[in-house]
């Protein structure tokens, strides 16, 4: 199964994180299928990402991790965009 989750970088005590399509059975820092953006925390919390991307993936399947469906909830409140779209992106009730 294919999961979009942060993937950790930058220097110490600097966190940066990449959004990215991996396998969900793989560790944090691991091979990725696909980068989708990046998550900045320190810089006012900027995040990108390639929503084109980020839609093909969600259509074949890929779930998505509570963190990155939070920041993209919050994205798409503070652009004004309707939240549907990070609702039905998220992640699936277990």
């Amino acid at each position: 199964m294919v999961i979009i989750r942060l993937s950790r970088a930058g220097a110490k005590k600097r966190p940066f994180y990449h959004v990215v399509a991996v396998d969900s059975r793989k560790p944090r820092e691991t091979r990725v299928l696909e980068r989708l953006g990046t998550y900045s925390p320190v810089e006012d919390g900027r995040f990108t990402l390639r929503e084109d991307a980020f839609t093909r993936w969600v259509k074949q399947g890929a779930q998505v991790s509570d963190t990155v469906a939070s920041l993209l909830r919050r994205k798409r409140r503070s652009a004004g965009e309707p939240d549907a779209g990070a609702a039905s992106a998220g992640t699936a009730e277990a």
